[in-house]
């Protein structure tokens, strides 16, 4: 059989970057796609090259383009196992906050672009009785003051448990991986007391890891020091 091929959105930074490198361990082929072919093409070679690892730009509030991203990762492995919906961004709290710009491109990226993902890779992953995942966030469990990211996250969390009923019977795994804050370029003052990118990253590889009978749904993780 060939090495089984994981897909992430998102992947040029933070917790998609260090997913990349975490799955790459135990032997999966890597399809990298951000919109930022640099950090892309960087992290792809950091991984061993096309025989490894590819990075396809793309920007997942555009289906034509995630359709394109399956077409290139499907031509160049002929797979796909594992898909992590990743790609997201966030807004400072407050509805008087940010522009109205920027709110729209956070709902389209967070919300449609999920989405998209979901039904691009479902015919792949039906194929190869494959495993989804989705970036939601502590955020998508409870809400937060003046928060239309937390909204957006409740949106995923329910959208994983939406596809994991919808795709009940295809032998497709969903998770829905929640993290607390983390340590990621999300932010523009970096945390402390935080989680790391690897924290999510080996989060991510329990559940793909579990054997084909065993669905991890959920997996809300906070920094110990983290009180809600």
């Amino acid at each position: 059989m060939p090495d089984p091929v994981f897909l992430i959105t998102g992947a040029s930074t933070g917790i998609g970057a260090q997913t990349a490198r975490r799955a790459a361990e135990p032997g999966y082929r890597m399809v990298l796609a951000a919109r930022s072919k640099d950090k892309l093409d960087t992290l792809a070679e950091e991984l061993g090259g096309p025989d490894y690892a590819i990075a396809v730009p793309c920007d997942v509030t555009d289906f034509e383009q995630q359709e394109a991203m399956v077409a290139t990762a499907l031509e160049h492995f002929g797979r796909l196992d594992v898909v992590f919906a990743n790609a997201g961004f966030g807004a400072a709290r407050g509805f008087l906050k940010e522009t109205p710009e920027h709110w729209r491109e956070m709902v389209l990226t967070n919300v449609l672009g999920a989405a998209y993902t979901i039904r691009a890779t479902i015919p792949a992953l039906t194929q190869s009785k494959g495993h989804l995942l989705l970036t939601s966030s502590v955020a998508g469990r409870r809400p937060l003051s003046g928060s239309l990211y937390s909204a957006t996250k409740h949106a995923v969390t329910a959208m994983a448990e939406a596809a994991r009923q919808d795709l009940h019977g295809t032998g497709i795994r969903v998770t829905s991986i929640e993290p607390g804050m983390t340590d990621t370029p999300f932010f523009d003052n970096r945390p402390t007391d935080a989680l790391d990118p690897d924290d999510i990253a080996r989060a991510v590889l329990y559940a793909v890891s579990q054997p084909p009978h065993v669905d991890v749904n959920e997996i809300l993780i906070r920094p110990t020091s983290q009180p809600a």
